[in-house]
């Protein structure tokens, strides 16, 4: 029933030649394509036919504005400049205009009273508009006490200016300072393995923190399976999330990241992979999704990291290097990143959790220590 080689239970070896050949068949790669979630945290999905999709996207500008690509967010803030700056433009010269300073006989007529003095050209209202706009004042074009409309619209142009120029910089602001830039520290292995330990088998993978000074606090951990499911009436939930129960070390879901952690998901009666074989696991379509939540200890902002991990991309019979050594020279702990991808071959059972189980009480007592 299942093959197995490990301390003191005799039976059949492992063969690990197999279990290459298959993970390398270019029938397992095809299915890495079909993933919800990409390895850099970003969500595979695109929404169809969502009414008055655009009308809410401009219904939250502000948020539009910070998820958009740089090259868009300083488009718009360029823009909001130069349009303000041209349509108060336009503005001013309908002002002088409609009084009469720019006709020919008041442009020179030095007893003539304008609304904005020196302003006889478009040109010249564009100017007097950045200069309203941003309060720089050269002296040389100023409003008069002649035109009321013209003191109102002074008010009105100062505050509007205010306004974009507050809301252009606070989305300029939080897209630097988001803490999705904090995530980019955070890694995760290329690979999740299963493999025995303390005498069951678990699914593991590693995530580490590159950052030395500024670590995550209240750091959680949680783990959701995707695949497909038939319940008892017939109905396909496609796709079905299922919890997977997150380990680190003897504690929960919480860790502190000061060195690169192995995240262990004992694979028990309680698990959905309880039934899952290393010949099941080179057809089986699923995918494991890896959320790290925490709050970044200088700036008090939480961020996220994510990844995931389809069913070619788990490593069954394998385990992660160490990492973290003591070095007596320096006096303190050494982490070589340079493994933190690696894995070696460990003698592993073929078969699921839940056989194994069966096999190990029906012959645990002709164990021979």
């Amino acid at each position: 029933m299942c093959d197995i080689i490990l301390g003191k239970y005799n039976c059949f070896s492992c063969d690990f030649s197999t279990r290459k050949s298959h993970l390398s068949s270019p029938s397992v790669y095809r299915k890495a394509k079909r993933r919800a979630l990409y390895k850099n945290g970003e969500c595979n999905i695109v929404l169809e036919n969502v009414s008055k999709l655009r009308r809410r996207y401009l219904q939250d500008l502000f948020t539009t504005l910070v998820d958009a690509r740089w090259r868009w967010t300083l488009c718009v803030f360029v823009m909001s400049f130069l349009l303000s700056w041209l349509a108060f433009g336009i503005i001013w010269y309908l002002i002088a205009f409609t009084h009469g300073d720019l006709t020919p006989e008041n442009i020179d007529n030095p007893l003539w009273s304008p609304c904005v003095i020196n302003m006889k050209t478009f040109m010249a209202s564009f100017l007097f508009s950045v200069e309203t706009q941003h309060t720089t004042g050269f002296g040389y074009r100023m409003v008069t006490e002649e035109c009321h409309e013209a003191i109102v619209f002074f008010c009105f142009q100062s505050i509007a200016g205010l306004m974009i120029q507050a809301f252009m910089v606070g989305i300029v602001f939080t897209k630097m300072a988001r803490p999705k830039q904090r995530s980019q520290t955070i890694m995760f292995s290329k690979n999740a393995v299963i493999c025995r330990r303390d005498g069951q088998l678990c699914l593991m993978f590693r995530v580490g923190d590159m950052r030395e000074k500024s670590h995550l606090i209240g750091t959680t951990i949680q783990t959701r399976l995707i695949r497909s499911r038939v319940t008892p009436e017939g109905e396909v939930l496609s796709p079905h999330v299922t919890n997977l129960k997150i380990n680190i070390d003897d504690h929960d879901e919480r860790v502190f990241l000061m060195w690169p952690t192995v995240a262990v998901h004992k694979i028990d009666q309680d698990s959905p992979l309880y039934g899952l074989s290393a010949a099941d696991l080179l057809n089986e379509r699923f995918e494991v999704i890896v959320i790290l939540e925490g709050t970044t200890e200088s700036t008090g902002q939480t961020t996220q990291a994510r990844t995931s991990y389809m069913a070619s991309e788990v490593l069954w019979g394998h385990r992660f290097r160490p990492l973290v050594k003591y070095c007596k020279t320096k006096l303190m702990y050494e982490v070589d990143y340079s493994q933190f991808h690696d894995v070696f071959n460990v003698d592993t059972p073929l078969c699921s959790a839940k056989d194994l189980e069966t096999y190990l009480m029906i012959n645990e007592p002709k164990v021979i220590v």
